[in-house]
């Protein structure tokens, strides 16, 4: 019969799901429970903690509002970066500079994507992950794309249950059994995403639980100063505690750059 026919295939589609994301997760915790005891002297950079915080377009926009803060760079309410100071302290700033060009002026989007995509920034992450404090690459990959298979699996699931109802058939179980019979694949795959976001919280997340703790950490504690602690709150909650309205004014044309 049809609906047996496409039973199976149910199964086999949300089993498939599940086990590639269950496998996921099963190394991510792997590698947390490795790093559980990382960074326990460590004392997080700001480039550290944006990073940690927001990945590599974090620490892009740290290092812009910073030189704009220094008065080493200028960022245009009309979204434009044009660069005051040629030269860059530290390689974040010498990335933010190359990425704005010889012509000394470029629209932050995409200054903010070269200089994310830069190899200082890449060194970050390879430091961050090889002392335990941010997640490698292939674990948040991993258990981003097993979320987002287990969600396909649950609709084709659907798409499968509503073909077997709706296909004719003089002969075999009442409608309402054949539903049933699809919705235990269904509550497989709805249940390994329930576990899923209560065990692992965001799918993709940049900082270890040693990082967490670290991130915690900064975020209680006083900065050094006003600057400190206003770049501090870039680090941790990115553009939106940018403060001032022309900066407010350049990434959000930033912003609406990228939407385009």
């Amino acid at each position: 019969m049809l609906w047996v026919l496409l039973l199976v295939l149910a199964w086999v589609v949300a089993g498939a799901a599940c086990g590639r994301l269950c496998l996921a997760a099963v190394r991510a915790a792997a590698l947390d429970r490795r790093d559980a005891g990382a960074g326990g002297a460590h004392d997080l950079t700001l480039y550290e903690a944006a990073f940690l915080s927001g990945g590599p377009a974090r620490v892009a926009d740290l290092t812009m509002v910073a030189m704009a803060r220094q008065r080493r760079l200028l960022l245009a309410r009309t979204g434009w970066a044009t660069v005051v100071d040629p030269r860059g302290r530290d390689e974040m700033e010498r990335s933010v500079i190359g990425a704005i060009g010889p012509g000394g002026q470029s629209r932050i989007a995409p200054v903010r994507a070269a200089a994310a995509a830069a190899d200082a920034v890449r060194g970050l992450a390879d430091r961050l992950v090889t002392a335990g404090l941010a997640v490698p690459a292939g674990a948040r990959t991993d258990v981003a794309a097993g979320v987002r298979q287990v969600r396909a699996a649950a609709v084709a699931v659907l798409v499968l249950g509503t073909a077997a109802l709706l296909a004719p058939g003089a002969s075999g179980p009442p409608r309402p059994m054949v539903a049933l019979w699809f919705a235990l694949p269904l509550a497989l795959a709805l249940g390994c995403l329930l576990i899923a976001r209560g065990e692992t919280g965001p799918y993709a997340p940049w900082a270890s639980p040693a990082g967490q703790r670290l991130l915690g950490a900064l975020a209680q504690r006083r900065g050094e100063g006003d600057d400190h602690s206003y770049l501090t709150s870039v680090a941790v909650r990115g553009v939106r505690a940018v403060g001032g309205p022309e900066l407010r004014a350049a990434f959000g044309h930033r912003e609406a750059y990228e939407r385009d």
